[in-house]
């Protein structure tokens, strides 16, 4: 951390104009406050752009000791259930699962917030109460834990509770940086091509945590099913255009089949 200290390099003296210079070719390197200032503005329309209302959505990812998984349901049943009833926070559980083809032992919990402000207030508040016992109690259960904050796309809003039974598939992909709004506008003209198969439970994209990476979620009542749908998918105009534009867009692509937990209000 501190090498570059131990061998500094001495630069020879410069004219005022080759200062000039170099003052601005530092600021490009190493990030002037404008160009700082531009980036997050950049950052901040794309989201407006292409995000649905004021809803921030959590994803909470649990990975889990392979002899522990009856365990931390139980424990997950609590905690989980114990914050989406507590009127003070205002959080929304919008679903859990567990996956069973992808990551094995792995379980998603998705939390809707009123914003970050809602995220902030509601994550304080949950500090400062008896959840936190609860949550603790997961702990001993875990291998590992990750977080990440999104927002949903608008042409894409989150489906409400259901109960319709069947397999949940989630598919996940990192977009290479600067791609997501074109992401979107080829994903907002080729949905409707899936729209006449089978409704979608969401989709989003990150803005905290690993960035530039977009996810979205579908139910079959089974396997069988999801390739039945995905082949008549094929067959209509502007679909495969769409997978094949957006796949260009990716550096890879993930795809998880789970089944939703018990407690969970989408199953």
């Amino acid at each position: 951390m501190f090498r570059g200290l131990a061998n500094r390099t001495v630069f020879p003296a410069l004219s005022s104009a080759s200062t000039r210079r170099f003052i601005s070719v530092q600021s490009l390197l190493h990030g002037s406050p404008e160009a700082k200032k531009a980036g997050e503005l950049e950052v901040q329309q794309h989201s407006r752009l292409v995000a649905r209302g004021k809803y921030l959505h959590g994803f909470e990812v649990h990975r889990v000791k392979p002899d522990s998984t009856d365990a931390y349901k139980k424990a997950a049943e609590k905690y989980y259930s114990a914050i989406k009833d507590d009127p003070k926070l205002h959080v929304k559980l919008t679903g859990s699962w567990e996956t069973i083809v992808g990551e094995l032992d792995t379980f998603l919990h998705i939390l809707e917030y009123e914003n970050y402000d809602g995220y902030d207030k509601s994550t304080a508040l949950i500090r400062e109460s008896d959840h936190t016992k609860a949550y603790k109690e997961m702990l001993p259960f875990l291998t590992s834990r990750s977080s990440q904050l999104t927002q949903e796309f608008a042409f894409f809003p989150t489906s409400p509770p259901r109960d319709q039974g069947g397999v949940f598939e989630l598919r996940s992909y990192q977009l290479k940086a600067g791609a997501l709004l074109e992401w979107e506008h080829t994903w907002r003209r080729g949905i409707e091509a899936r729209r006449q198969f089978v409704a979608p439970v969401g989709a989003w994209f990150s803005q905290v945590g690993r960035l530039h990476e977009v996810h979205h979620m579908w139910q079959y009542p089974n396997l069988a099913k999801r390739k039945e749908t995905r082949e008549k998918a094929w067959q209509r105009d502007g679909w495969a255009e769409t997978v094949s534009k957006t796949s260009q867009l990716a550096n890879h692509m993930d795809s998880f089949i789970l089944v939703p937990l018990s407690f969970s209000p989408l199953k």
